[in-house]
C-alpha cells in the first residue's frame, strides 16, 4: 500500500510539472496574435466569409484554459471589407476548456460567451436572402458546424489524438442584435437585447435554455431608430432543447414562449402565450412538429369593449416546410362568454397563394354578450334574440374568400343548411341557404305603439326598423361595392306581423346595382311575387320594386296587420299588380318621390255585418213613401271591386274606384298625400236597374246617389275618417225633386216626401234627417 500511494504521488508530481511546463512554454514561446492570419483564412475556406480580427486574442489558464477574441467583423463574399456594413460582428467571443478532462486526454468545452454579437439580415428586390449564399455553401458540402471529430467518446484504440466531448456546461449570448431589412415588402425587424443561457449543452441529450429579447418592427425598409415602431414585443422563451445536429433536427420540450406586444396607436399591451408539451423542427426534412400545444390571448382594445378578451386555442400542428403544407389538428378554440370553436384545419401553397379547408363547429352560444362588447348589440323585440346560435360547417378558402361548403346554422330554433362564400375585403357575398322557419320580427326594434307607416312605401318591419325617419336606410357605400349571388328558401317567415310560407328569394347585384331577381311566396292563402331593383351607381339612389299579389285573402291579412284585436271588415281574393319607383335613402326623401302605377281588384267580395244593399234599398223606399220587404243577409257580397292608383310625387291619386253589388253600383275617387299623411275620399252608391236588382227603385231615383266622404290622416282615430255626406246627398235629392216637380204640383209631392223624410230620419239620424227635410222643402219654396 505504501508503494502504491508513492506511486499515485509520483505521477500526479510529474503531471503537475508537465502541466505548468506546457503553461511557461505557451505563454513564453507563443503568441496568440500569432494565430489572426491563420483564423481568418479558415474562416475564408470554410464558411465564405471574410473575417476581420481587429481586437487582441488573448489566452486564459486559470480556473480554465480558455481562449478570448475581441472585436470581429465578417463581410459576405459579395460585400466590400471594411467599406460597408459588416454582416456579422461581436465585441467579445470566449471559449474555456475544463481542466480535467485534459488530464484524461478529453477536450470538454467548460464554457461559450458570445458579448455583443451583431447580425444583419436583408431581403432584396427580388426576396433573395443575403444568408442564401452561405446556405447554398453549406448544402454543396459539409456543415461547418459539426466538427468532424465531435464525439462523446473516447477515440477507439486512442486515434491519433484526443477525443472532444461536445458537452458545454455553459452557453452564453449576451446583449445581441438582429436587423432584418426586407426590401421587396417594404418593412424591418430588429431583434434588441438579445441574451441565450443554455446549461450542459449536449447533442444527445436535452438540456436547459433560455431566451430573451425585444422585437421591433417598422414599417420603412431601414428601420431607423428614430420612427415610431408599429410592432413592440418583449419576448421571453425557456425550455429543454435537444439538438441532433447530424440529422439536423432539434427538439424543445416543455416550450413556453411568452410576449408583450404594444401596436401603433394602441395603448394597452396584447399578450401572447405559447406552450408546448414538444416541438420537433427537422432542418433536414423540413418539417415541424408541435403537440400538443396551447396559445393563450390577453387582447385590449377600444373595439373589443372595456375589459381585455381571453382567448386559449388548444391544438397539433404537422408542418411539411417544403412543401409548403401545415394541418392543425384537434383545435380548440375558447374564450369569454361561452366561446367553444372546435375542428381541424388544413393548409396548402404557404409560399405562394396559401389555401385552406378543414372543418369548424362552434357550440350552442349567446351572441348576446359579444355583440355588446363590441357595442353592436342591436335593440330587438326579443330579449332573448340571438341568445342560442351554433354552427357545423366544412369550409375551404384563401387570403381573399372564406366558403363554408355545407354549413348547419341553428338560430333561436331556426335550422338553416347550404352554402355561403364570402369575401375576406367585405365586398363579395355568395349564398344558397334552405330554412325551416324564421321570426324576422323577434330581430327588429319593438313595437312603439304607433300605427305602421302605410301613408308611405311600406313594407312590414321597416317602419319599426326605422323609427327615426331622417336615419339612413342602406349602408350605400358598401352595397356600391358589394358582389351578391344569394338564394334562400324558407318554409315560413313572420315579417310585420304577417306570415309567408315557401318563400324563395333570388338576389343578384354588381357594379353598383342590387336586384331583387325574384321574391315567391304563398301568402294567405295566395300568392306573392316581386322584383325590383337598388341603383346605387348614381346620387341620389335608385329603386324600383313590382308586387304582384293574386288571390289573397283580404280578410286574414286585414286581421293580421290590426295584431286580431278587431274582426275584419271586409273578405275576398286580392289581386295587386303595378311598378313603383323612388329615389333617395331616408323615409321622408323616399315618400316624396314615391312614383308608380298599381292596379288593384278583389273578387268574391264582400263587406262584413253591414248590408249596404239594404241601407240604400231603405233609404229610396223611404223616398217612395214605401217599406223594403225583402230578408236581408248580414253582409254586404259585391261582384267586383277594383281600382287604379297613380303614384306621383308621394301623393297617390283614383279616379276609377268601382264596387258592384248585385243591384248597386258604387263609385269614388280620391287622394292620398304620403308625406302629410292626409286623404280625401269621395264615394257614392247608386241603385241600378238590372236583371237582380237588390230592390224596386222608382225609375226616376234609379241613379239617386248615397254619398260618403272619408278624410283625415291615417295618424289620426279611424272611427272618425268616414261620414255620410250629407252635403252631397242634399244635392242629389234636390236635383232628382226638380226633375219630378216637372209634371207634379209642389203640395202633393212636398206631402209625400214628409213621410219619407221621417223614416229615413230613423235610418240616418234626426239631425241629418232634418237638414235633408230643410233642404228638400227648400225646393219648393
Amino acid at each position: 500500500m505504501k508503494r502504491l500511494l508513492s506511486t499515485l504521488l509520483a505521477a500526479i508530481g510529474i503531471l503537475a510539472v508537465l502541466a505548468v511546463g506546457a503553461v511557461v512554454y505557451v505563454t513564453t514561446f507563443l503568441d496568440p496574435e500569432d494565430l489572426k492570419p491563420r483564423l481568418e483564412e479558415v474562416v475564408q475556406e470554410r464558411v465564405g466569409l471574410t473575417l476581420s480580427l481587429e481586437g487582441p486574442i488573448s489566452w486564459s489558464f486559470y480556473p480554465r484554459l480558455g481562449v478570448g477574441v475581441e472585436q470581429a467583423e465578417a463581410w459576405l463574399p459579395e460585400q466590400s471589407a471594411g467599406e460597408d456594413p459588416a454582416f456579422m460582428a461581436f465585441r467579445r467571443a470566449e471559449v474555456s476548456l475544463a481542466f480535467a478532462s485534459l488530464l484524461r486526454g478529453e477536450v470538454a468545452i467548460d464554457g461559450m460567451t458570445l458579448d455583443g454579437l451583431r447580425l444583419n439580415l436583408a431581403r432584396d428586390e427580388d426576396g433573395r436572402g443575403n444568408w442564401e449564399s452561405l446556405m447554398e455553401r453549406f448544402a454543396g458540402g459539409d456543415d461547418p458546424s459539426t466538427p468532424a471529430s465531435a464525439s462523446s467518446a473516447p477515440v477507439p484504440g486512442g486515434g491519433n489524438g484526443p477525443s472532444v466531448a461536445f458537452n458545454i456546461a455553459s452557453v452564453e449570448v449576451k446583449d445581441g442584435e438582429v436587423s432584418y431589412t426586407d426590401r421587396a415588402a417594404g418593412h424591418s425587424l430588429r431583434l434588441k437585447g438579445l441574451s441565450v443561457t443554455g446549461r450542459n449543452v449536449n447533442p444527445r441529450r436535452s438540456f436547459p435554455f433560455t431566451a430573451g429579447f425585444q422585437l421591433l418592427g417598422h414599417d420603412t425598409p431601414a428601420g431607423v431608430d428614430d420612427t415610431v415602431p408599429r410592432l413592440a414585443s418583449e419576448v421571453t422563451m425557456k425550455g429543454r432543447l435537444a439538438l441532433a445536429l447530424a440529422e439536423r433536427r432539434y427538439t424543445l420540450e416543455d416550450l413556453s414562449l411568452a410576449t408583450r406586444n404594444r401596436l401603433a396607436g394602441v395603448e394597452s399591451p396584447q399578450q401572447l402565450e405559447l406552450s408546448g408539451q414538444r416541438l420537433v423542427v427537422d432542418m433536414a426534412a423540413r418539417q415541424l412538429r408541435l403537440e400538443p400545444g396551447t396559445l393563450k390571448a390577453t387582447l385590449a382594445h377600444s373595439a373589443l369593449g372595456d375589459t381585455p378578451l381571453s382567448l386559449a386555442m388548444e391544438f397539433a400542428l404537422e408542418s411539411d416546410l417544403a412543401a409548403g403544407s401545415a394541418r392543425l389538428r384537434d383545435l380548440t378554440l375558447s374564450g369569454d362568454h361561452g366561446l367553444r370553436l372546435s375542428g381541424n384545419l388544413n393548409l396548402a401553397n404557404l409560399h405562394e397563394a396559401p389555401r385552406y379547408d378543414g372543418q369548424l363547429r362552434l357550440a350552442p352560444l349567446s351572441l348576446r354578450p359579444w355583440l355588446e362588447r363590441f357595442d353592436s348589440l342591436p335593440a330587438t323585440a326579443d330579449p332573448e334574440a340571438l341568445s342560442d346560435v351554433a354552427l357545423t360547417t366544412p369550409l375551404e378558402g384563401d387570403l381573399e374568400r372564406v366558403d363554408l361548403t355545407g354549413m348547419t346554422l341553428v338560430l333561436d330554433g331556426s335550422t338553416f343548411t347550404g352554402r355561403l362564400a364570402a369575401g375576406l375585403d367585405g365586398h363579395r357575398l355568395e349564398t344558397e341557404l334552405q330554412g325551416d322557419r324564421l321570426d324576422l320580427d323577434a330581430y327588429l326594434p319593438a313595437s312603439t305603439g304607433q300605427a305602421p307607416d302605410a301613408a308611405g312605401l311600406w313594407l312590414p318591419g321597416v317602419g319599426r326598423a326605422h323609427a327615426q325617419d331622417e336615419e339612413a336606410l342602406l349602408p350605400v357605400e358598401w352595397l356600391r361595392e358589394l358582389a351578391l349571388d344569394a338564394r334562400l328558401s324558407l318554409s315560413s317567415l313572420r315579417l310585420g306581423g304577417l306570415d309567408f310560407r315557401d318563400v324563395a328569394l333570388r338576389l343578384e347585384g354588381r357594379d353598383g346595382r342590387q336586384r331583387l331577381v325574384s321574391l315567391e311566396s304563398a301568402f294567405y292563402e295566395g300568392s306573392l311575387a316581386a322584383d325590383g331593383e337598388l341603383d346605387l351607381s348614381r346620387e341620389p339612389i335608385a329603386w324600383r320594386l313590382a308586387p304582384r299579389l293574386e288571390r289573397v285573402r283580404i280578410d286574414a291579412l286585414l286581421e293580421a296587420l290590426g295584431e286580431g284585436e278587431e274582426p275584419a271588415p271586409l273578405r275576398g281574393r286580392a289581386f295587386v299588380e303595378g311598378e313603383l319607383t323612388t329615389q333617395g335613402n331616408a323615409w321622408p326623401v323616399m315618400k316624396r318621390g314615391l312614383d308608380g302605377r298599381l292596379a288593384a281588384r278583389l273578387d268574391d267580395g264582400a263587406i262584413l255585418d253591414v248590408n249596404v244593399s239594404r241601407e240604400l234599398c231603405s233609404a229610396v223606399a223611404s223616398l217612395q213613401g214605401e217599406q223594403t220587404k225583402r230578408e236581408w243577409e248580414a253582409d254586404t257580397r259585391f261582384e267586383r271591386a277594383e281600382a287604379t292608383l297613380s303614384v306621383r310625387d308621394g301623393v297617390v291619386e283614383s279616379d276609377d274606384i268601382i264596387v258592384t253589388l248585385p243591384g248597386i253600383d258604387v263609385g269614388g275617387e280620391g287622394t292620398l298625400d304620403l308625406t302629410s299623411e292626409r286623404f280625401d275620399l269621395r264615394a257614392a252608391a247608386r241603385v241600378v236597374d238590372t236583371a237582380d236588382v237588390a230592390c224596386e227603385v222608382n225609375p226616376r231615383l234609379e241613379r239617386l246617389p248615397l254619398p260618403v266622404r272619408c278624410e283625415g290622416s291615417l295618424s289620426g282615430d279611424s272611427a272618425e275618417w268616414c261620414r255620410f255626406d250629407r252635403e252631397g246627398f242634399t244635392a242629389a235629392i234636390g236635383e232628382a225633386l226638380r226633375e219630378e216637380l216637372g209634371s207634379r204640383a209642389g203640395d202633393e209631392v212636398e206631402q209625400r216626401l214628409e213621410g219619407a223624410l221621417d223614416k229615413l230620419e230613423e235610418r240616418v239620424g234626426e239631425d241629418a234627417g232634418r237638414e235633408l227635410r230643410d233642404a228638400l222643402k227648400g225646393l219648393f219654396e
